[in-house]
C-alpha cells in the first residue's frame, strides 16, 4: 500500500494543494471591521490574502485512521483535523486556527449524529471539543449532542456551532451529511422530506443557527456509498476511505463528499448508478437557497495526505 507520508515540516511547506480547475484564490474569512486579514505568513503555508466567492474545503487522509472492525484511532484523528485546520486558516498551530473561529466566551454546540449503524463517533467529537477548549472555551460552556438540541440549555444558548457528522447515502435525502445535519433544529423534521429533503438548506436560515456555525466537519473516514431501503444499512456498502472533508462553507463540503460517493459508486458498479433518491438539495442549497457553493469550478479543494484511492 503506497501512503503519502506528510510530516509536519512537509505539511506546513506544501499546504496549497488545489486540484487543477481551482485557480490561486483566498478564503472567504474577514477580519475585525470587513478587512481582509493578511500577514507575514512562512513561504507555503496557505494564507487568507483576499476575499474570494470560492469556497475552500481540506480533504485530510490517513491510511491509520481506520484499523481492523472499523476502529478508529483517535490519535489519528486528532492529527488530521489539526492538519486540516492549519491549511483551512493558514497557522502554522492548531490552536491558532481554531481561535479563529471561537473565543473564550462563547458557547458552542457541537452538532453530532448519533444513528447507530454510523454515528459521528467519540473520536472526531472529542478532537473538536479539546481543541475548543484549547482554544480558551471552558468544559461547561461545550455541549455535544444530536437530537434533543432544540431543549438542550448549551445549544439554545450557543454562539457558535460546530457541525459534524458522517457521510452516507440517505432515503429520504439521498445523501445524509453537513447540510442535512441540521435537521434535528426543527420540531418536526418530516417536514422538511418532501421533494426529496429539497428545502433542508432552509433550515440553515432559522433563528436558532443563523449565523452561527463556523465550521463543518463531512467525516470521511468508512462512509457508506449504497443504501436500499428507509432503514437499509449494509456492512458492504462501508469503506475504509480514511478521511475528513473540512470547510466552513457547507454546501462545498457536502458537494465535495458527494462527489467522492458518486466516484465510489462507478467503482463498485462500473455505471453511473443513480441513488435511490436524488441528492439535489445539495445544489438547491447553493441556487435556491445561496447558502453556499455546489458548483466544483468554485471550490478550492487542498488535499492532504494519503493519496491512495483518493478518488477526486
Amino acid at each position: 500500500m503506497k501512503k503519502a507520508i506528510v510530516s509536519r515540516r512537509d505539511f506546513l511547506r506544501t499546504a496549497v494543494v488545489a486540484v487543477p480547475f481551482a485557480g490561486t484564490v483566498g478564503c472567504c474569512c474577514i477580519g475585525k471591521g470587513g478587512a481582509v486579514k493578511t500577514g507575514d505568513t512562512p513561504a507555503g503555508v496557505a494564507t487568507i490574502t483576499q476575499i474570494s466567492r470560492k469556497s475552500r474545503v481540506v480533504l485530510v487522509r490517513d491510511a491509520k485512521a481506520v484499523g481492523g472492525g472499523r476502529a478508529i484511532d483517535a490519535g489519528v484523528v486528532q492529527m488530521m483535523l489539526d492538519q486540516a485546520m492549519m491549511a483551512l486558516f493558514g497557522e502554522m498551530n492548531p490552536v491558532a486556527a481554531w481561535k479563529r473561529i471561537v473565543k473564550p466566551d462563547d458557547v458552542v454546540g457541537i452538532k453530532t449524529n448519533v444513528w447507530n449503524y454510523l454515528p459521528t463517533g467519540s473520536e472526531l467529537e472529542q478532537a473538536i471539543k479539546r481543541r475548543v477548549m484549547d482554544a480558551g472555551v471552558p468544559e461547561s460552556k461545550i455541549g455535544i449532542k444530536d437530537r434533543g438540541v432544540l431543549n438542550d440549555p448549551i445549544f439554545q444558548a450557543a454562539t457558535v456551532l460546530i457541525n459534524a457528522r458522517p457521510a452516507r447515502v440517505h432515503y429520504w435525502a439521498g445523501m445524509g451529511s453537513c447540510i442535512k445535519n441540521y435537521i434535528m433544529f426543527v420540531p418536526k423534521p418530516s417536514e422538511y422530506h418532501g421533494d426529496a429533503c429539497a428545502d433542508l438548506a432552509a433550515i440553515w436560515s432559522l433563528p436558532v443557527v443563523k449565523g452561527k456555525t463556523r465550521l463543518n466537519i463531512l467525516s470521511m473516514l468508512t462512509p457508506q456509498f449504497h443504501n436500499v431501503g428507509p432503514r437499509g444499512f449494509s456492512e458492504k456498502y462501508l469503506w475504509t476511505y480514511g478521511g475528513l472533508l473540512v470547510g466552513q462553507d457547507p454546501v462545498a463540503v457536502d458537494a465535495t463528499g458527494y462527489r467522492i460517493i458518486q466516484a465510489r459508486r462507478r467503482q463498485e458498479f462500473g455505471e453511473d448508478k443513480p441513488l435511490e433518491t436524488s441528492a439535489h438539495h445539495i445544489e438547491l442549497a447553493d441556487t435556491r437557497h445561496k447558502l453556499g457553493v455546489s458548483n466544483p469550478a468554485q471550490i478550492e479543494l487542498i488535499k492532504l495526505g494519503w493519496e491512495e484511492g483518493l478518488l477526486i
